[in-house]
C-alpha cells in the first residue's frame, strides 16, 4: 500500500480530523484572499491590504464551523451563509468569507437528495448574491457579486455529482454482494441436492442387495448339512447379489471422484429395460413376483427410467423384508396419456414397512425421487391385507427433449 493510500485510509477513519484539516486550509485561503488586493487604482495589480477586524472575525467563525460539517451540514450552512451575508453587507474591502459557505453547500448537496439540493442551492445562491448586489458596498454588477453566484452554483453541482457517484458505486457494490450471496446459496442448494440424491442411491442399492444377501445366506445356513446342492445355489445367489451391489456402489461413489482420480465406471443408470433382471433377483431370493407391462415400449428419459426402477426395487425389497415368507408381489407398468404409472402390490400380512414407522428411509427416498420429477407417489395398506405402492411419473420432463412413443 502506498503512503498516500495509507494516509487516505487514516483520514477516513478519523473524519473529524479530516474536517479540521479542511477548515484550516479554508481559513488560510480566506486569510490570504483578505490580505491581497488584485485591483490597483489605475490598472490590474496585486498589492497588500488590511482587512477589517469584523471580516477577520467572520472568516474565523466560518472556517471553525466547517469542522462540524459532517455532523450538522444544514446548521453549518446556515452559520457560514450568515457570516457571508454579513461580510457582503459590511465588508469594504470585501473578504472571501463566501468560500466557507460554498464548502458547506457542497457538503449538504453530497449528503442529501437531489430535490433538497436544488431547493437549498437556489435559496443559498439567491440570498448570498441578492444581499451582495442590493446591500453591499460594490455596484450590483461587480464581478465579486457574480463570483458568489457562480461559486455557490459550482458547490451545489459538485456535491450533487459526488452524491450520485457514491449512490452508483454503492448500488454496484450491493448488486455484486447480492450476486455473490445468490451464487453461494445456489452452490449450497446444489450440493445439498446432490448429497440427497447420492444418499438415496446408496440406500436403494444397499437395502436391495443386502436384503437379498441376508435371505440367501440364511437359506444356505439352513440347508447346508441336509441339502448341500441347494446351499451352493444360495451361495451363488449371494455372490451374484454382492457383485451387483459392488458394481452399483462403484458407479455411485464414482460421482464423488475428483478430476484427477481414475476414470469412473461408464455403465448407464438402470431403467425399466432391466425390470426382468430385477424381478429375477427377487425370484432367486424366494419371492414370487409377477410382472405385467402395458407401456408399449415407451422410451423414457434416463431420470424417469431410473426413478421407476428404484421405486420398484425399493417396493419389492420392502415386500421381501416385511410382508412375510409366503407373500406374493405384482408389478405393473402402464402408459396412461402423458404419464407412466408404476404399481407394486403384495398380499402379505407382515409388518408395516420400515419407512412408515420411522425405522428407515425407503418410502421417503421413493417420494423424493418421484416429487423431484413432478410426479406423485401413493403408498398404504390394501383393503383385505397387503400393501400398495403407486407412482405416477411424467414421460417428458423439463430437461428432456420431446420423445415419441415407439
Amino acid at each position: 500500500m502506498t503512503p498516500l493510500a495509507r494516509a487516505r485510509r487514516r483520514l477516513k477513519a478519523h473524519p473529524l480530523a479530516l474536517d479540521a484539516a479542511l477548515a484550516a486550509g479554508v481559513l488560510l485561503c480566506m486569510l490570504a484572499g483578505s490580505f491581497v488586493d488584485p485591483h490597483g487604482e489605475r490598472s490590474v495589480s496585486w498589492s497588500l491590504r488590511t482587512p477589517d477586524p469584523l471580516s477577520l472575525l467572520l472568516i474565523t467563525l466560518g472556517a471553525a464551523a466547517l469542522v462540524f460539517r459532517r455532523r450538522a451540514p444544514m446548521t453549518v450552512l446556515v452559520l457560514t451563509g450568515s457570516c457571508s451575508v454579513a461580510e457582503s453587507v459590511t465588508g469594504d474591502p470585501r473578504a472571501p468569507v463566501a468560500m466557507s459557505a460554498v464548502i458547506a453547500l457542497y457538503t449538504v448537496a453530497s449528503t442529501t437528495d437531489r430535490t433538497t439540493t436544488w431547493r437549498v442551492g437556489l435559496l443559498t445562491m439567491t440570498v448570498l448574491t441578492g444581499a451582495a448586489m442590493l446591500a453591499g458596498p460594490l455596484p450590483w454588477y461587480a464581478q465579486e457579486n457574480l463570483a458568489i453566484f457562480a461559486w455557490t452554483g459550482i458547490g451545489a453541482t459538485a456535491g450533487d455529482a459526488v452524491r450520485s457517484r457514491r449512490a452508483v458505486v454503492r448500488a454496484i457494490r450491493e448488486r455484486a454482494e447480492r450476486a455473490e450471496r445468490t451464487r453461494e446459496e445456489e452452490a449450497r442448494r446444489r450440493v445439498a441436492e446432490e448429497r440427497l440424491r447420492i444418499a438415496r442411491d446408496l440406500h436403494d442399492v444397499v437395502a436391495h442387495h443386502i436384503a437379498l444377501v441376508n435371505v440367501q445366506a440364511g437359506v444356505a445356513a439352513h440347508v447346508m448339512d441336509k441339502r448341500p446342492d441347494q446351499a451352493k445355489e444360495a451361495l451363488a445367489h449371494v455372490r451374484e447379489a454382492s457383485r451387483s451391489a459392488l458394481n452399483e456402489l462403484r458407479a455411485t461413489v464414482g460421482l464423488l471422484r475428483q478430476s484427477g482420480d481414475p476414470e469412473a465406471p461408464t455403465e448407464p443408470a438402470p431403467g425399466l429395460d432391466r425390470l426382468d433382471e430385477l424381478a429375477g433377483t427377487f425370484r432367486n431370493a424366494g419371492l414370487q413376483v409377477e410382472v405385467a407391462r402395458a407401456d408399449h415400449d415407451t422410451r423414457l428419459p434416463a431420470a424417469v427410467g431410473l426413478a421407476a426402477y428404484r421405486v420398484i426395487q425399493e417396493a419389492l425389497t420392502n415386500v421381501r423384508k416385511h410382508a412375510g415368507p409366503d407373500a406374493k408381489a405384482e408389478v405393473s407398468v402402464v402408459r396412461v396419456g402423458p404419464n407412466i404409472e408404476v404399481t407394486v402390490l403384495d398380499d402379505g400380512a407382515g409388518d408395516t414397512p420400515a419407512s412408515q414407522d420411522g425405522g428407515g428411509h425407503g418410502l421417503l427416498g421413493m417420494r423424493e425421487r418421484v416429487t423431484a420429477l413432478r410426479g406423485t407417489l401413493t403408498t398404504g395398506p390394501r383393503y383385505g391385507g397387503g400393501y400398495r405402492v403407486h407412482a405416477i411419473l411424467p414421460v417428458r420432463t423439463r430437461s428432456s427433449a420431446p420423445e415419441d412413443s415407439a
